[in-house]
């Protein structure tokens, strides 16, 4: 077993998608059996948007321990309940639904307009017993982080913003459309990154609002370059199965299929773009015979990215254990065409019930043992390709060699 390269820094990005998070505990489940027992966190810089924003808060606030982090995921995520995450019974249901009605039928005139579908004030009590914030600066100050990235979307000024805490050296940064500030994290941050548009209730930050970071994230893997990472391991939460376009023409698609569509673009689309263009930039960089590229005020390096995704279709996952969910969530699914095994993208991602979430961890367990080798090369600091994904991605990435 080859030890942490310290002169390396590897950054861990975790992409969102509601329940399908529960995959990404399972890859990084299998890399703490690879490493040393006594492992400390792995990765100094760590990036999270959406749910893969609490994986990164509770992994950065236990880095000390690196299975202990890990134990506790497992913990959280295997005993998950849809009553944990948001307000599941028959009276908020229907006042939810009650509320949306007069609001379209009244144009919000004496009941106003209602802010969200969901009311996920049962996650905010949850995550403010169980992620410490402030372990996240001791961490720092210790050696076992150098920095952590949480990313939300500003309405009112249409920016991308990565919240970050780390290292004194650590400098912010904006572009077009995004920025980097520094702050320190709190339940709000992550609770803003986690609240989906339109499903749960937007968050106020100082004198703005903001919702789940995949929004604006035109470009996921830059804060984890900002911040200083020399290669990337990305846990996507996209099987890349796929479908096939069929013979005959189909009905329209259903609200469910279009809502579940939007949610899986939002929560990748921009990634495999990323991925793109970090492998155009290598290949320039490797024209040169210097190891970075001066241009102008800007300092290019080559980075190495890692992309592990669920060899499964996670929608037909999702589908076995639809009767899980409460009946209230599964009517609200009925009636907007989520019934189907090919329309359960949108379930996919709701199905907070610990029997799904336990079966998409233990699929992540799976796909990261079956390239176990690479993935090990690639933490401890190896010599790897420039870009490494699975055998079982379907999706022709040929165009980014």
């Amino acid at each position: 077993m080859n030890d942490l390269r310290k002169d390396l820094k590897t950054a861990l990005v975790l992409p969102g998608g509601g329940a399908r998070g529960a995959f990404q505990v399972g890859v990084l489940k299998a890399l703490a059996e690879l490493l040393p027992r006594d492992s400390a966190n792995p990765f100094p810089i760590i990036s999270g948007t959406s749910a893969g924003a609490v994986n990164s808060v509770v992994l950065a606030s236990r880095a000390q321990h690196y299975r202990s982090a890990i134990a506790e995921l497992e913990r959280v995520w295997g005993h998950f309940r849809c009553h944990h995450v948001y307000k599941t019974d028959h009276l908020t249901m229907l006042k939810s639904s009650l509320h949306w009605l007069a609001a379209l039928v009244l144009g919000g005139w004496l009941v106003g307009m209602p802010q969200s579908l969901l009311n996920n004030s049962p996650l905010r009590a949850m995550l403010s017993g169980s992620v410490h914030f402030p372990r996240i600066q001791d961490a720092i100050d210790d050696g076992y982080l150098d920095a952590l990235a949480v990313t939300a979307a500003g309405y009112s000024s249409a920016r991308s913003t990565s919240f970050f805490q780390g290292s004194p050296e650590r400098e912010p940064w904006e572009r077009t459309r995004r920025l980097g500030k520094r702050t320190e994290l709190n339940l709000d941050h992550l609770m803003a990154t986690i609240a989906v548009p339109m499903i749960f209730r937007p968050v106020r930050i100082g004198n703005e609002y903001f919702g789940d970071g995949a929004m604006r994230q035109a470009t996921p893997l830059s804060p984890a370059v900002h911040l200083g990472a020399d290669r990337i391991l990305v846990i996507g939460i996209r099987d890349e199965v796929g479908g096939k376009v069929p013979d005959v023409a189909q009905e329209p698609p259903s609200f469910a299929q279009i809502a579940g569509y939007m949610l899986d673009t939002l929560f990748m689309d921009g990634l495999y773009s990323d991925l793109e263009r970090v492998t155009r930039i290598n290949e320039l960089i490797d024209t040169y015979p210097e190891e970075k590229v001066e241009l102008g005020e800007t300092t290019m390096r080559p980075i190495d990215t890692m992309l592990i995704v669920p060899s499964e279709d996670l929608r037909l996952i999702a589908h076995k254990h639809r009767a899980e969910l409460p009946f209230a969530i599964r009517a609200l699914l009925r009636s907007v065409g989520g019934a189907n095994p090919g329309e359960n993208r949108l379930l996919s991602f709701l199905l907070f019930e610990r029997a799904y979430t336990r079966e998409l961890m233990t699929l992540g367990y799976r796909d990261a043992m079956n390239v176990k080798d690479e993935l090990v090369d690639f933490v401890t600091g190896a010599d790897v390709p420039r870009l490494f994904a699975p055998s079982w991605i379907k999706k022709d990435l040929s165009a980014f060699t």
